[in-house]
């Protein structure tokens, strides 16, 4: 459970650095150049990602059930999917779901926690996607209170918000039917 933590700690502490020292972030891309800036972010995110992957596997392999949920929440919990990949896709194709929702991503990442929270009762689970939870609640009430940054994007197109349904649900089929249970050792259904 201490390396899924330090890797938390570690992803979101960098992902953080936005919402808890903005002068900070910008001072140091300033002094170092945005791509040297970038390639840091990236390194301790790639190591936070991987210590909460090998954390998560090691703690799933002893579980500490907190509740048992009821098989109801599992239900509630793919529902909750269905617009989480449309929505990472519309962060970076420009429409009216990204201008509608402010921040898809965002909105991805608590829809996402909340329903992984909703059908894993353990304490690791609890953990990992309660914590991102709590990161995007805030991460959303401090982008109010700061300049927002620019995302690299598609140009916008009338066909962005058509292309991110299409490709977003047909991401959520295959993670349905195969990804999840290939990539995470689980299956959903």
């Amino acid at each position: 459970m201490s390396m899924l933590i330090l890797g938390l700690l570690i992803f979101l502490g960098v992902h953080s650095t936005s919402i808890v020292a903005p002068a900070w972030r910008d001072a140091q891309v300033d002094a170092r150049g945005e791509m040297p800036w970038k390639g840091i972010y990236a390194l301790l995110s790639i190591i936070g990602f991987a210590l909460i992957v090998h954390g998560y596997g090691q703690a799933r392999g002893a579980p500490v059930l907190l509740y048992q949920p009821p098989t109801a929440l599992r239900h509630v919990a793919w529902l909750l999917m269905l617009p989480v990949f449309p929505l990472l896709l519309a962060t970076y194709l420009p429409g009216r779901i990204s201008a509608t929702t402010r921040h898809p991503m965002l909105v991805a990442t608590k829809l996402w926690a909340l329903a992984h929270l909703l059908a894993n009762g353990t304490l690791a689970s609890t953990v990992l996607f309660g914590s991102f939870l709590a990161w995007a609640v805030v991460d959303r009430i401090s982008l109010k209170r700061r300049a927002p940054r620019s995302v690299p994007a598609a140009p916008p197109s009338r066909y962005n918000d058509a292309t991110a349904v299409v490709v977003g649900l047909g991401l959520y089929a295959a993670f349905i039917g195969a990804l999840h249970l290939w990539l995470i050792g689980v299956s959903p259904r």
